[in-house]
């Protein structure tokens, strides 16, 4: 699924205006009738639901929406921060249809105060759409500040009122609705996936509103977001005489005195990717530890006991992962600078990897093309430098990728995956249950082992991000998000695969 832009999304809208063809004012009938079944659904008992309407064409999606709800028999109240003399022209023919049904109260708050917002009250946000490109002002900043201190559910239509759809580093904090939910049209738009936008954007839901799918494949676009469906698309189908070999054979290194867990949550996850092979390298205490704990990975040991310092041989392997729980000792460092340069086989660096990257900036030019690092967002800054936004560190990431010819698989919320042609994927699964200690090491293990299974590195990264969140996911749904531990992830990779198998 792309992400497009405001003026991507205008053109969309005019494209599909001419050629489908379908007069405007009938597509934003349509998108107010996906918007009436969802609030109308969601929606019980009798509250007043109070509509803020500006004078474009969100407000003209705002008005048919509160004229459907009447006819269903809510109570509806509109209120209004333009004159009607001001509106657009759909705009204004929803308000004349509005007024001739005469079953919604109108209030027009050009001449009147703010009225009180009770809690109960539920708040339709359709002041301004995805169109704005300046700040909020005048009394439209004093309704977002009513609202956003109300105790009312908010639902904004399309996105809310003062954000803008891609970056927001410009605009002013206090202007801006917080919605509960939104309804946004046909694709999500880039500030859903930031974190300093996350007061304002709560759980976004996607309207079908028929736009021409011809218009939107014709946009060009680096921005995608990560469906189930591209995930199918791209497994393999495991083939009934293939054996262990056909697999590959991956190796992990990983594990210090003290961070051995980090080495059997990896290898477990990299075993239950479906790998045909795996040996881990780790130090000499953790002999017993992975062999106990991990019996079907094969061990290979350090010549150290409590770190890793001894680089194995490296010839028999069709992939390799380094860094959970590594440590940064220098003799981890050398044996590091030793594999960086003779490594020529795909390969994901994570953790303290990373981290020794952020201390040697000049091993970065050792990488292979398209290695894959995985930094949660202090190690990316580290790398990159410290970001202000979330949108900031998001440019770092790209141009990162870009300059290095790396993927960057950015951990968190919407994990983002960015590649040397400037792309990148928005990931669609995963929970705040997933922050927890080892989660990081479990997503290692299921790249690594996907890498070694022959998987384009890009192929690998999209669907063993997308896979270590969906078991997230589905571990959550049975234990909850705050008993979420790492484990618990990696005993779901299998239903995940499932899933995705399924659709």
């Amino acid at each position: 699924m792309k992400i497009l832009t405001a003026d991507q999304i205008r053109k969309v809208d005019a494209y599909t205006i001419e050629h489908e063809p379908v007069e405007s004012i009938e597509l934003m009938e349509r998108a107010a009738n996906k918007c009436f079944n969802w609030i109308n659904d969601k929606v019980s008992g009798t509250p007043i639901i109070k509509f803020f309407i500006g004078p474009g064409n969100n407000g003209g999606d705002g008005l048919a929406i509160a004229r459907l709800l009447a006819a269903a028999e809510k109570k509806v109240q509109v209120l209004m921060i333009a004159s009607p003399d001001t509106f657009s022209k759909d705009a204004k023919t929803n308000y004349n249809r509005l007024v001739e049904q005469g079953k919604a109260e109108i209030i027009q708050l050009a001449e009147k105060k703010i009225p009180k917002i009770a809690n109960h009250d539920i708040i339709i946000d359709a002041m301004f759409g995805s169109g704005l490109s300046r700040p909020l002002s005048g009394l439209a900043v004093e309704v977002a500040k009513s609202i956003n201190s109300a105790q009312a559910k908010v639902i904004s239509i399309d996105v809310p009122s003062g954000l803008y759809c891609e970056s927001n580093e410009l605009n002013i904090n206090d202007a801006i609705v917080h919605a509960d939910d939104i309804l946004t049209f046909q694709l999500p738009k880039l500030s859903f996936f930031f974190v300093e936008n996350e007061k304002y954007v709560g759980t976004w839901h996607l309207l079908d509103i028929g736009l021409s799918l011809k218009a939107i494949a014709e946009q060009e676009s680096p921005y995608f977001f990560v469906s189930k469906d591209k995930i199918g698309s791209i497994l393999k189908p495991r083939k009934k005489f293939a054996h262990k070999g056909v697999f590959g054979h991956a190796l992990l290194l990983a594990g210090s005195y003290g961070k051995m867990g980090a080495a059997v949550l990896a290898s477990r996850a990299c075993l239950r990717t479906g790998v045909g092979l795996l040996t881990t390298h780790i130090p000499i205490k953790g002999y017993d530890i992975m062999q106990i704990s991990v019996p079907e990975a094969m061990v290979s040991v350090d010549t150290t006991s409590d770190n890793l310092s001894t680089l194995p041989d490296i010839s028999q392997y069709t992939a390799i992962g380094i860094g959970p729980g590594l440590g940064l000792y220098n003799f981890t460092g050398l044996m590091m600078f030793q594999l960086l340069k003779s490594v020529n086989i795909p390969f994901v660096l994570d953790a303290d990897a990373i981290n020794l990257l952020a201390i040697h900036p000049e091993w970065l030019g050792l990488l292979p093309e398209n290695t894959i690092l995985t930094p949660h967002p202090g190690e990316f800054d580290r790398m990159a430098g410290p970001s202000k936004t979330g949108y900031e560190r998001h440019l770092k990431q790209i141009e990162f990728s870009r300059r290095n010819k790396v993927i960057v698989v950015l951990k968190g919320a919407y994990t983002s995956i960015t590649t040397s042609d400037g792309k990148c994927w928005f990931n669609s699964t995963g929970n705040p249950g997933m922050a927890t200690a080892g989660s990081g090491d479990v997503l290692t293990g299921i790249i690594l082992s996907l890498l070694a299974q022959h998987y384009k590195p890009i192929d690998a990264a999209l669907i063993g991000v997308y896979i270590h969140g969906l078991a997230g996911d589905l571990a959550s749904a049975d234990g909850g998000e705050e008993s979420l531990i790492a484990s618990d992830i990696t005993n779901y990779i299998g239903k995940a695969f499932l899933n995705v198998k399924k659709s």
